[in-house]
């Protein structure tokens, strides 16, 4: 991997749900020359493709064998690696970027249908009067079918191209042709509300590279509503993940000194360590962040990193283990793999894959998605360890000794 730039991806596990939203900065590479097979690997290989193309029962296209081929090979290295044709490497690239072209709904499938989770804010489906619970029948006048990605695919488009789709209304059960100009949406992952007099409550669904940014103004806007802001509750349940920089750029808001993550890997730029900076946005201010066992990767990044440097609580159960890095590399033709390259370490030098990271304070249950939090139990719980560990005037960020 000598001579390659590379944006460095935490990857998540694979999500639930379809969005059709979310996506990756990836530095373009030049690649590097490999290393020929050794002779009996390259005639084994060979043997096998001329057995297939000669016996196989059907006529496969010979690019259709090298990416299965392919496909084997990097699935055959761990459960995160993966081989990625261009439209697979597209839609990671849109998932990092945190903006894309398009109407702006989160998605999933609905027995042959599209159903809406939600509009994005001030998206063009907002605006339109899309609702959560929607289902979409039909886009520019063909049925979605049972190909559900290919349907979200055909919603996307250059901003101000225009889209018909055929909507069932949750409300009413009524038939209604909507039409719609894509733009380019901004996919807002945190968002925060007032709880109690001097606390407040922020979540981040996932990391892309707007993340940092999102968070700041979300904090700024928090404390311009509480000027006595005394603790947060920063909720990671559920987040699977995203971009390692931007968990790294949220960590470091919150920490004045101290390191956030290392990682070891083969390559030289697969060993590498990330410490915090000096100054924080939230000095003075009490933290609790909620986790459970689907916060994974970029998530215990910051969770790790926060909760070693004695930043803040841990409240929750015990995080997913996804303790990886994967690398982005392009190919030829618009492919691309991504390889898991490194393993990463917690401030302590605690190695966290399929581990996962313990919470100081377990809550008992099954995990709990995030819901409204002036009405949820785990939020609740949390903020009353805040208060409970943190009597008025005697804890603060500036009294507390962060561990290197």
């Amino acid at each position: 991997m000598a001579g390659i730039v590379l944006a460095r991806f935490v990857i998540f596990p694979p999500a639930d749900q379809l969005a059709v939203a979310s996506p990756p900065r990836i530095a373009d590479a030049a690649v590097p020359i490999a290393q020929p097979l050794p002779a009996a690997d390259a005639r084994r290989l060979a043997e096998a493709v001329a057995q297939i193309r000669r016996e196989y029962v059907d006529e496969i296209p010979d690019g259709k064998l090298i990416d299965g081929a392919l496909r084997g090979l990097l699935a055959g290295l761990d459960a995160h690696s993966e081989y990625l044709d261009p439209r697979e490497y597209e839609e990671l690239r849109r998932g990092a970027a945190g903006n894309y072209p398009g109407i702006g709904i989160e998605v999933s499938a609905d027995n042959g249908f599209i159903k809406v989770q939600r509009p994005l804010e001030d998206s063009p489906a907002a605006r339109a009067g899309i609702r959560a619970g929607d289902l979409i029948l039909r886009i520019d006048g063909e049925p979605v079918g049972a190909n559900v990605a290919a349907a979200i695919e055909q919603m996307r488009g250059p901003a101000g191209s225009l889209v018909k789709l055929t909507v069932r209304r949750a409300a009413g059960d009524e038939l209604v042709d909507v039409v719609l100009e894509r733009a380019r949406v901004e996919v807002h992952s945190v968002s925060g509300e007032r709880l109690d007099t001097g606390y407040g409550y922020l979540r981040i669904a996932a990391f892309s590279d707007t993340t940092p940014a999102d968070f700041a103004r979300t904090i700024e806007r928090l404390r311009r509503e509480q000027s006595d802001l005394r603790g947060i509750v920063i909720d990671l349940r559920n987040n699977p993940g995203g971009v390692l920089e931007a968990a790294v750029a949220v960590a470091d808001t919150m920490l004045d000194q101290g390191n956030i993550v290392s990682a070891r890997g083969r390559a030289a730029d697969a060993r590498f360590r990330m410490d915090a900076k000096p100054g924080q946005i939230l000095a003075g201010v009490d933290i609790a962040v909620l986790v459970n066992g689907a916060s994974a990767s970029a998530a215990e990044i910051v969770a790790g990193a926060l909760k070693d440097n004695g930043r803040a609580l841990l409240v929750g159960r015990r995080t997913y283990g996804k303790g990886s890095v994967q690398s982005v590399i392009p190919l030829a033709d618009g492919h691309a793999i991504k390889l898991t390259t490194s393993r990463y370490a917690t401030p302590s030098g605690a190695y966290i894959n399929e581990r996962g990271i313990a919470p100081d304070v377990a809550l008992a249950g099954p995990d709990s998605a995030p819901t409204d939090p002036s009405v949820d139990d785990e939020v609740r719980a949390a903020m009353r360890e805040l208060q409970r560990r943190a009597p008025k005037g005697t804890r603060t960020a500036e009294n507390r000794k962060p561990r290197a």
